[in-house]
């Protein structure tokens, strides 16, 4: 994709505003908080006391909006000592400016790294260094320093305690996770009705898996209804492609194939029904149509062998989920032996750190992302101070804002912000300098935006900004801090800092697009390993509860989501493809994600522990194995990959198939699949 072409694709992608569910009732409890904090301290200390614990404030509500499984109180905790520590140190070197400049250039570097943590700590500690180039202008003495450090670590204090005085919708996005689940596994029914062999995604499943990791204490009080349903959901995706799959015996057409259509669409009915149920928390309402579909005795008639047992174990898997979705509030905290641990913050320190340390290579993305965003800010805040326009924060405070690890959020972001920032500065202060409102009017404005901001801010991001360029213009214009400079003073330092941050990614870049082939490697030998040890398993039969298998698939699973993501941020870099075009892509995860669901058929008809053993398959499984992380070496290497192991054994069997009615099939299908990735890297080469 060519420069030009980039950026206008990142430029609309920025400006476009997301039709997404508005949370109006979280949004006023956010600026609720926001109001009670100004308010008190504007009453108890004066307008710059007010500007700081508001900052901290308005800071704590946002962390609560990020996607995160942490209870909320414990973010806007997180974050209301995190910005107080900042402002504070920042404050103490202010008056040194290679000190100061220094301190910059950490601070914003660990904040690059700390996106290492999760989008939440990296935005997090984002936001902590742009406020903080506000709120150290703030302060007059060290005394003070701490007094403001103490009021804006008091706004997060309100924040949490806000969220558990006024609850909204408690577990709500561990619900809607969950629920997001059982539906996709919903809609992947329904389309299996029409493409037996349709692919499935597994982002809602990997997030409700993140989604049902609890802290101690969240394990004391999490619905009984959201225990066990996300573990059934992952079984019954394997039953349900088994069940349509021609491969597996019913023909594509007949009476036996109208009867697999009738249970599949029956079965997307029962999950929608108990998907709603779960994110509402009511009960379970099944469709009659549904039920009898499910309870008729033509199953037992009409379908046969493998078939009949994958409806029968369908039939069982959907009256469990029911059974687990309906709400049981005299429960709460039961365990049913699915929860994860998900460490706790003091706990959760040291691995953060061995997450940042990984990063400190010469290769890592991040570890450019926190140099380029450092640079950038230390250079952005330079540049304001000696440009004759005073307040020069807003460049830095801008590039800050804008700068993510990958190029297409940046630009994205960048364009939005000074699209936002245009509209949002020159409404705020045409209104001061025109109306020159009072310092409680100049609050109430403040919070009234906040709200808009905090309404607006998962629809679109240059919406937001709007919003949030205008409550940094109330909120210091309560004392009269700022009202000197234009609009144009503040809109040329934002176009600064956002050209500064664009300047950084395409001088210093961290480019996806030629780190393709190592992400499908990768994905080719998690799914190679997941496929190998399935079969291994017909060797020596363990049931379909193994815990290897399991491991396995969800290894798979992480790969195959991370070589989306990074096609995803691929496609909009202007760079050429360096070996892997655009089609072969396509074509190599067609080929991989084909491979994945013969290896996922094969899961799904694994014996019963103590069932005879198929010897034949111990052989399959390690061709598999052998041939696939020899395939991910070549594919790293740039090299055509070969598969001669697995066609060895493939071929041997042509003449004395193993004692199987799947297997002997299977391995065909996942030496095809094979064969298909080799094509697509192969053409991709000759193009190339």
């Amino acid at each position: 994709m060519s420069w030009l072409r980039a950026l206008k694709e990142t430029a609309r992608s920025g400006l476009t505003v997301e039709r997404r569910r508005l949370e109006p009732v979280v949004a006023a409890r956010a600026a609720l908080g926001l109001a009670l904090v100004v308010g008190v301290s504007l009453a108890l200390f004066g307008p710059s006391v007010a500007a700081s614990s508001a900052f901290g404030a308005f800071q704590a509500a946002i962390a609560t909006f990020q996607r995160s499984w942490r209870p909320r109180p414990t973010l806007a905790l997180a974050s209301g000592a995190s910005l107080a520590a900042s402002t504070f140190f920042g404050y103490l070197t202010g008056a040194h400016e290679v000190l100061f400049l220094a301190l910059l250039l950490l601070w914003t570097f660990l904040s690059g790294l700390a996106w290492a943590a999760g989008p939440t700590a990296g935005m997090i500690a984002s936001s902590n260094v742009a406020i903080m180039l506000v709120t150290i202008t703030l302060p007059t003495s060290v005394a003070t320093a701490a007094g403001h450090a103490a009021m804006i670590f008091a706004g997060g204090v309100v924040q949490a305690a806000l969220v558990v005085l006024l609850p909204v919708r408690r577990w709500g996005a561990q619900r809607d996770a969950l629920a997001d689940a059982l539906a996709a596994e919903a809609d992947y029914a329904r389309r299996l009705r029409h493409d037996p062999v349709a692919p499935f995604d597994p982002v809602p499943l990997m997030t409700a898996r993140s989604a049902a990791a609890v802290t101690p204490r969240q394990a004391r009080t999490r619905p009984a209804e959201l225990h066990g349903a996300r573990g059934l959901a992952e079984r019954i995706r394997p039953v349900l492609a088994s069940l349509a799959d021609p491969a597996v015996g019913v023909p594509e057409e007949g009476p036996e194939r109208g009867r697999v259509r009738e249970l599949l669409g029956a079965a997307a009915d029962v999950l929608d029904a108990a998907a709603h149920a779960i994110r509402h928390g009511g009960p379970v309402v099944l469709p009659p149509p549904a039920l009898a579909a499910l309870r008729t005795p033509d199953t037992g008639t009409i379908l046969k062998g493998p078939s009949r047992r994958a409806a029968l174990r369908l039939t069982a898997l959907l009256g469990d989920v029911v059974e687990t979705a309906e709400p049981r509030p005299e429960r709460p905290g039961a365990d049913d032996g699915t929860a994860r641990t998900r460490p706790t913050l003091p706990r959760l320190a040291p691995l953060v750190l061995a997450e940042v340390r990984g990063e400190l290579r010469p290769d890592s993305p991040l570890l450019r992302h926190a140099v380029r965003v450092s640079t950038v800010t230390a250079a952005g805040y330079l540049l304001g101070a000696w440009l004759p326009f005073g307040h020069g924060y807003w460049a830095p405070m801008a590039s800050v804002m804008v700068m993510r690890p990958d190029f297409s959020q940046t630009y994205a972001r960048s364009v939005a912000r000074f699209g936002g920032t245009l509209v949002g500065v020159a409404l705020a202060t045409a209104v001061v300098q025109s109306a020159h409102p009072g310092t409680y009017v100049s609050a109430a404005l403040a919070v009234v935006c906040a709200f808009g901001m905090y309404l607006l801010m998962r629809t679109g991001y240059a919406a937001a900004q709007v919003f949030v360029s205008a409550y940094v213009v109330f909120l210091l214009g309560m004392d009269g801090a700022g009202l000197t400079q234009t609009v144009r003073d503040r809109v040329l330092l934002t176009l600064l800092g956002g050209l500064l941050a664009m300047v950084s990614y395409a001088v210093y870049p961290a480019w996806e697009t030629p780190r393709l082939r190592g992400r499908l490697a990768d994905w080719l030998a998690a799914v190679g390993a997941y496929a190998a040890v399935v079969t291994a398993r017909y060797a020596d039969p363990a049931g379909p509860a193994s815990p290897d298998v399991r491991e396995a698939l969800l290894r798979t699973r992480e790969a195959r989501v991370a070589w989306q993501e990074a096609v995803a941020r691929a496609t909009h870099e202007p760079v050429r493809h360096r070996g892997l075009s655009h089609a072969a892509a396509e074509q190599a995860e067609h080929a991989l994600a084909e491979f994945g669901r013969v290896a996922m058929l094969l899961e799904a008809h694994l014996p019963e522990r103590g069932a005879p053993p198929v010897p034949a398959a111990a052989s399959l499984a390690e061709s598999l194995h052998r041939s696939t992380e020899r395939g991910a070496k070549e594919v790293r290497e740039r090299r055509e990959p070969h598969w001669d192991d697995l066609r060895e054994t493939v071929t041997a069997w042509s003449a004395v198939p193993p004692d199987h009615f799947l297997l002997d099939k299977g391995a065909v299908l996942l030496l095809d699949s094979l064969e298909e990735l080799t094509t697509a890297l192969t053409e991709s080469r000759r193009h190339h």
